[in-house]
This record gives C-alpha cells, structure tokens and sequence, in this order.
C-alpha cells in the first residue's frame, strides 16, 4: 500500500467538520479508488473547547492557521475559513509557498487573488483546487477542465446560488413578498442574518469570475462582472413573468461577443420550457454550451456540509492519484487578460413594468419615449380600472441595446403619472 495522503484542516464549521466525517467514514472506498489513504492528521480552528460532535482526539490542534499551514509535517492544507483577505489568504499563501498543496473552497479568495495564488502554485510546484467554491456538490471546475477540455467554450451560465432561487421559487409558489420570504429563508438557515452578500449576487459574481477563466482560459477578472441582486423583484414581476411564459431567476452568464467576454449577473425572465427554469429552491445548476459537445446541463445542491465536503473530497482523491491540472484549466502564462464586453454594448429583449395613474395617454407617453430609442414593443400587459388609481404597464420589446433601453427608463421615470422607478427584467434567450 503507498503512503497515505495526510492532509490538514484550516476551519472547523460546518464544511470542515462535514469533510472530516466524510474521509473517515468512506475511508475504505476512498483508499479503494486512489490507492493510498487519505488521512486528516492536523485541524486549526478558533474555539479548541467548542463540541463539533466530530472525534479529534487522533489529530493535531494547532491553534494559529497560519503556523499549521507552514510547520505541519503534510502533503496538502484544506482551507475552509473563508473570505477574501486575512487569516484565510495568509493559510492559502504559506501553504503554497511552504510546498503542500492548496484544496480550498473559498470562491471570495479564488475571485479576488485567485490568479496570484495559481502563479503561486506553479512556481512552488503544487497544485491549487477549488471544487467547492462553485456550486458545492456539482463538479462544474472538473466538468470544464477535463470532461469538456476538447471543446471551445462560447457560453456558461447557471443559477449560482440557492438562497436567491429559494427565495424567487417560493415567491412564485405563494405569491408572498420579498421581504417576508427572505425572512422564511433566514428563519430556515437558507440566507445569513446579513443577506446582501447573497441577494445582492455578490456570492454568484465570485463563482461566476472563477467559471469564466475555468471556460474560457483568461484571468480572473471579477471587476468586470456587471452585478445586480433580486431586491427589486415584487410578486407581481413573478405573476406577470407566469403571464407571459416565463420564471426569474438569478443568473450567472459568461459568453463571447464580437467584443470580448461578457460577465453578468442579474435577474433574469427565462423561457418555462427551458432546463434551467426547472430549477426550483436552493438547488443550483450550471450550463456549458461546447462547440463539439452541444449543450450540457449539471444540477445538483449547491451548498451544505455533505455536498462541499463531497466537492473537497473530489480535490484530495486526485491529488493521492496523482493529478496534476492546472488550476484554470491552462498554465498562467497562457492564461489572456479577459477583454470585457461591458453591459452598454448587450443587446437583447427586454421586460418593463411601470407603476402608473391610470389616465389617458400614459401608454402613449411611454410607448413614444421607447419609440424616439428605436425600441420596438412585442406586446404589452395592462391592467386598467378606475381613474386615477395606480396600475401596472407591463411591456415586453423585441431585442434591443441595453443602452437605448436605459435611455428610455430614465425618460419615462420623469413622466408625472409614473409613481415609482421602472422595473427592467432582461429576457433570455437561452
């Protein structure tokens, strides 16, 4: 038998805890599989007295992160502690530069510094792995590295994070507001006491970032992702999105242009028959479009002690192989500078809806203003009562500029029977 892998734990929560469980009870299977043991030998979290209901008495305790990633006698660190500067970065830094490999699953770290810490690697002769940091259980980094590695990648897209499909799915399965379903999703343990870093897609534009130069063989280059959360989505968005053919979700896209790569996140209306508007509760789910391979669609829960641990364990079963892969998917120096195609230069259909006074001539103002920007309406939704009462428009146009549509809201929002900002829902064409 070789020698077993020994590994140590920088971060003891839920995700570390859950790896630890999983290498020993799939200890045999593991072993199987690889060829060698893999075997926890030095752990480091904060609190040494707090009961994690896992036995740690066989391992080393070291109370400082960092000094375990350089002193401990190991073969790979696995930094769980999360976020994108601090203790974490320095455990991932010393580890590589101390000669062990890096398994991480901090998507915040890979988003910020990911392309530092992979020159790193290189130099230091280790490998950097992050199957966790995208999408938890589903193995999306090794399915674009190695499954879809003969094909050039011209799209990939996905519902990146569950707190926000949570939140979307059940507003539309009951009808309920935003604000009183992200308290259900908090009081469930589905959103953080603070929910912007999820519901503001900040969580979606890390992974997004990463899968991009994973698919498209650039540098990380998370400054260029165009970000907007699901805040301003009311039920009666979802109601009309029924209406029309259509459920929202939060989406994560990256694709070619004529004018470089495009990295957006944000709301988005998607057609009921495609797999992605399938995708209901936390679950995520990511699209690779390939030039030979077509269009593939991986799906699975997307966070969780079980399913991240599982993701970890993926990296540590190749690492006792013996594989060896680039972290995004090329050598650094054959990695492109990302040439961004920026939000202005999108082009597509469009949702808006306007809270409007119902009296005459208000759609004819707001029609002429889309008008005068060259926007052309597919068709329109209005609901109409008394004068003077508040009413929805809802106009849905053919594809446009996202410059001239931008344009147009801020004409119409100056239009005095309109009582609140326009709402822009983008609609894809998946």
């Amino acid at each position: 038998m070789s020698e077993a892998l020994k590994v140590a734990v920088a971060g003891l929560g839920t995700v570390g805890v859950g790896t630890v469980e999983l290498l020993r009870a799939q200890a045999a299977l593991i072993e199987a599989r690889c060829g060698r043991p893999i075997v926890v030998t030095d752990v480091s979290a904060r609190d040494r007295d707090r009961d994690r209901g896992v036995d740690l008495s066989t391992v080393r305790w070291h109370d400082d992160a960092v000094a375990m990633a350089r002193d401990a006698e190991v073969d790979v660190v696995v930094e769980l502690i999360g976020g994108a500067e601090g203790t974490a970065k320095a455990v991932c830094e010393t580890a590589v530069r101390s000669g062990k490999h890096l398994v991480t699953a901090n998507k915040a770290l890979l988003a910020r510094h990911g392309f530092a810490l992979a020159q790193a690697a290189e130099t230091a002769g280790v490998t950097l792995s992050y199957e966790a940091a995208v999408a938890g259980g589903i193995p999306v980094i090794k399915a674009l590295r190695e499954g879809l590695a003969g094909n050039v990648v011209n799209r990939v897209y996905g519902i990146l994070n569950g707190t926000c499909n949570y939140v979307l799915t059940t507003m539309r399965e009951t009808g309920r507001d935003f604000d009183d379903v992200l308290l259900e999703a908090q009081a469930l343990g589905y959103a953080e006491s603070d929910p912007s870093f999820d519901i503001d897609g900040v969580d979606a534009a890390h992974k997004l970032a990463i899968l991009t130069s994973v698919a498209f063989g650039t540098r990380v280059a998370l400054d260029a992702v165009h970000v907007e959360g699901i805040r301003h989505v009311s039920a009666l968005d979802i109601q009309f999105a029924r209406e029309l053919g259509y459920r929202i979700k939060l989406l994560g896209i990256a694709r070619r242009t004529h004018v470089g790569i495009e990295q957006r996140v944000h709301p988005c209306m998607v057609p009921l028959d495609t797999p992605i508007a399938q995708v209901e509760g936390v679950t995520n789910a990511v699209v690779a479009e390939g030039d030979f391979v077509g269009s593939t669609v991986f799906e699975g829960p997307g966070a969780g002690a079980g399913p991240t641990a599982s993701a970890v364990a993926s990296d540590l079963i190749d690492l006792a192989r013996g594989a060896r892969i680039p972290a995004f998917s090329v050598a650094c120096d054959a990695l492109q500078e990302l040439t961004p195609s920026p939000m202005s230069a999108h082009s597509g259909a469009y949702y808006l809806r306007l809270m409007v006074i119902d009296r005459p001539g208000v759609f004819a103002a707001g029609a002429s203003a889309l008008g005068e920007e060259h926007v052309s309406i597919e068709s329109v939704l209005q609901r109409g009562r008394d004068p003077d009462e508040v009413v929805p428009v809802v106009m849905v146009t053919h594809e446009t500029e996202e410059q001239a549509m931008i344009r147009a809201m801020e004409r119409i929002a100056e239009h005095p029977a309109v009582i609140e900002p326009p709402r822009l829902i983008r609609i894809e064409a998946l």
